[in-house]
């Protein structure tokens, strides 16, 4: 039977204890202070700092030395390596990944997600629902490239304040916006983060997403799903599952919930909830 490892990057914000999963980090850097993503500071710590914090905290991604003693520890351990990692086109992690895996041709397979945070989870535990069932892993990686196109991820941002520290908006629009209760929808398209629309009020937002998951031939359950949110309460988050409850009300009891961090969570600040999932 063979040994199959995951090796993710904490860009998924996946928080696995499982044996056969390593979370390689992303570096966070608050002015001179530099954090290693979901190590040495944790989802909530993050959020309390990004609060405080007049400018925007900077990411880093995981450079190709890291992934190559992760490589080297597995392959050495006799376990063939599946990567998933956040898009190519949103960090350099999947290219470190990759310029890393050129000495283990055959033991080192590298999937670019095209996605981030839970979409990005739900890729590699599609992959882990499959190495279940026994495939090999050249198997695993055929089917997950060909499936992550299936993937939607979107979000509701509850704020602009984020988007203006990082430049993506002007000062004018994140007024405006603000006065008027803007709240952008999000999702991510080809690998890149795009804006839906904008909805006024969080109910129009989670009205907005319900409609467009609806609109993406709906959720297959048969496949992992997730659920997240970014800050320090999952308050709105709630109120979301709440209006959308005919489209979770099968699975209620058991919904899974992740908290986002820096990675997401540096440019859309506080209060965003997302939704991941493959369409049928």
């Amino acid at each position: 039977m063979e040994k199959i490892r995951f090796i993710t990057d904490s860009a998924s914000d996946m928080n696995s204890s499982r044996e056969d999963v390593t979370i390689l980090p992303l570096h966070i850097r608050f002015g001179e202070e530099e954090y290693a993503d979901g190590v040495t500071i944790s989802h909530k710590e993050f959020y309390e700092k990004l609060i405080e914090c007049d400018t925007l905290p900077t990411t880093s991604l995981v450079s190709p030395a890291v992934f190559e003693e992760a490589y080297e520890k597995a392959v050495s351990a006799g376990e063939t390596v599946i990567v998933v990692t956040i898009s190519s086109k949103l960090s350099g992690t999947c290219q470190s990944a990759r310029i890393a895996a050129e000495d283990y041709e055959g033991k080192v397979f590298v999937v670019d997600s095209l996605n981030a945070t839970i979409g990005e989870q739900i890729l590699v535990e599609y992959g882990l629902q499959l190495k279940k069932q026994g495939m090999t892993a050249e198997e695993i990686v055929s089917v997950l490239q060909e499936q992550k196109h299936k993937i939607h991820t979107m979000g509701l941002l509850d704020t602009l304040e984020y988007l203006k520290k990082g430049g993506r908006i002007s000062p004018t629009v994140a007024f405006i916006g603000g006065a008027l209760a803007i709240k952008p929808v999000v999702a991510v398209v080809d690998g890149e983060i795009i804006m839906l629309g904008k909805a006024r009020g969080s109910k129009n937002g989670s009205n907005f997403l319900i409609r467009e998951i609806e609109k993406a031939d709906g959720v297959d359950f048969s496949k992992p799903f997730c659920l997240g949110y970014t800050g320090l309460s999952d308050e709105l988050l709630q109120k979301y599952i709440h209006d959308s409850e005919h489209l979770w009300k099968d699975y209620a009891k058991e919904l899974p919930v992740s908290t986002l961090g820096a990675t997401i969570g540096t440019h859309v600040g506080p209060g965003a909830i997302a939704v991941a999932f493959f369409e049928h």
